[in-house]
């Protein structure tokens, strides 16, 4: 999979000019790409023993759960301080061919009546970049109040205020990464649960 990564700059180019022509040996720069999927549509198409990547975007780090080969358990794996969107990209990838990652679930912050505001574009918009040069589907899961879930369940176990900003963001992607894996669990039982988008 990892030959399958190109390092090229997602957007615009050094010509003068928007419209000047583009040399015949000079590739096009990828084009954002809408990989989203349903989560119906994963639980079809899921590789055996291919893991999901569960991703929290923040504004300053992403927070990053994986799931077992099985896609049962979700686990806290990493936080990544964001950059520009070709670092990001840089260590995503890393992770991504280490860990044998078949698919992303990204947690999508609606608003609580359901709609979807700046930062929910934001996220869609940062996945459709990720799809011009990862090629692997997404799938975006409600992420309402999995924060908010985590820090309470941290305050709880009283974790420290540092320690709980250190931890909260991979933990939040664990939250949101296991309510996908339950829903694929119960597509496996035939039963509906949970919400995907």
């Amino acid at each position: 999979m990892g030959s399958e990564y190109k390092a090229e700059p997602v957007g615009g180019n050094n010509r003068s000019s928007p419209g000047a022509a583009r040399p015949e040996n000079e590739r096009a720069p990828p084009m954002a790409s809408d990989r989203s999927i349903t989560i119906e549509q994963l639980s079809r198409r899921l590789e055996p023993g291919g893991r999901l990547l569960g991703l929290d975007m923040g504004t300053k780090t992403i927070g990053l759960a994986l799931s077992d080969v099985s896609c049962s358990i979700a686990t806290p794996l990493a936080t990544i301080a964001r950059a520009k969107f070709s670092d990001d990209l840089k260590k995503l990838a890393e992770v991504i061919d280490g860990n044998n990652v078949s698919a992303l679930v990204i947690g999508l912050p609606v608003n609580m009546d359901g709609s979807e505001g700046p930062r929910a574009q934001s996220v869609r918009a940062f996945a459709r970049n990720l799809g011009a040069t990862l090629p692997l589907p997404v799938v975006f899961w409600d992420e309402r109040l999995s924060t908010v879930a985590v820090e309470r369940t941290l305050i709880e176990a009283d974790a420290s205020r540092r320690r709980r900003k250190q931890v909260v963001d991979k933990m939040a992607a664990s939250f949101i990464l296991q309510g996908a894996l339950d829903r694929l669990a119960a597509l496996r039982r035939g039963r509906p649960r949970g919400t995907s988008r």
